[in-house]
């Protein structure tokens, strides 16, 4: 669907400008925002539970032929008639790309909700980098290096500071890029570009063998269109306007439209194996936050890559994605 009307004149470029301005002032505010809402949700993304390098105690098992003798427990083969070997668990780090959409119309707001859509896109994308860090992961902006350092976040919020500041051309949709094969891709944006354009994008971060994991993110009035009587509408995005003699006659059938959109933005993302989760403004952020975690932790779908399994019989397998 083209991208729905909102009921507010199109700002002209100075107003865009100060606006953008205005979002970057406030950046130090959302990255405080952003970290007290990872604080409230429990993180504990990392661990595959798989035996490999790493620092954390996984379990013991039998000493093998193959296994060297530094290997051997000896505090613990002491106490039986066994040798036994301590097994770590898989620490290796994990790369996930954001992206965060800042065009134009993400800064809508209604009367619905207290914030922009933009707002909410900085504060989830900060939120769950936080969370991700703690637990050993690199993150990066689409474009950008990924860190797993304890300034990656706040350098995250700088290069979006930057993003606002340039206004880059095209940010709509997903940006085009090579990823590495098995890391993953955070997207949180309104998604209301016809679903063709966004497939395109997508369909060729998924042939890299990315997984990915879509947030659209809405003002709660673009889903009811809550407005009555003589309403002038604009877009955010172009010269498009419209007045409606009675907006709510409109009502039925722009929700029809939402519905049919969303529906389509569910079988692409079924059709990629990606996961699709839809958040609205007045909602709080941690109920978004939280069932990102969910995905990511596996707690839900199992969306991260398990090399196949080891010599040893250790099972890894990839699970199905859904929205």
């Amino acid at each position: 669907m083209a991208r729905a009307p909102t009921a507010k004149l199109t700002a002209p470029l100075h107003e865009l400008e100060a606006g953008a301005h205005r979002l970057a002032a406030r950046m130090p505010e959302l990255l405080v925002e952003s970290r007290r809402v990872a604080h409230t949700v429990t993180h504990g993304i990392h661990g595959r539970r798989r035996a490999g390098p790493g620092e954390t105690f996984w379990q013991f098992r039998h000493f093998e032929n193959s296994d060297s003798a530094t290997s051997v427990d000896w505090r613990r083969s002491a106490s039986s008639e066994h040798l036994y070997v301590r097994e770590r668990e898989w620490e290796a780090a994990h790369t996930v790309w954001l992206w965060a959409d800042i065009s134009a119309s993400m800064h809508f707001q209604s009367h619905l909700s207290r914030l922009a859509k933009v707002e909410r896109v900085i504060v989830l994308a900060l939120s769950v980098a936080e969370l991700l860090v703690r637990g050993g992961e690199r993150v990066g902006l689409i474009g950008g290096p990924p860190s797993n350092n304890r300034n990656a976040v706040r350098k995250l919020a700088e290069a979006v500071t930057k993003q606002i500041a340039d206004q880059a051309e095209d940010v709509s949709l997903p940006p085009e890029a090579s990823l590495g094969r098995f890391s993953e891709c955070l997207m949180f944006s309104d998604f209301l570009e016809p679903v063709d354009a966004i497939a395109a994008r997508l369909e060729r971060l998924a042939t890299q063998g990315v997984r990915g994991h879509l947030v659209q993110i809405l003002d709660p009035a673009e889903e009811t269109l809550p407005y009555e009587g003589r309403t002038e509408f604009a877009a955010s995005e172009g010269d498009v306007r419209m007045i409606a003699g009675r907006a709510e006659f409109l009502r039925e059938r722009y929700q029809a439209r939402i519905a049919e959109h969303r529906q389509a933005l569910n079988d692409m993302v079924r059709r990629l194996e990606w996961s699709f989760l839809v958040h609205h403004t007045d909602r709080p952020a941690e109920e978004a936050l939280l069932a990102l975690h969910t995905r990511l932790a596996g707690l839900e779908h199992d969306y991260r890559y398990r090399p196949p399994a080891d010599a040893a019989g250790t099972a890894a397998a990839e699970g199905p994605a859904g929205p």
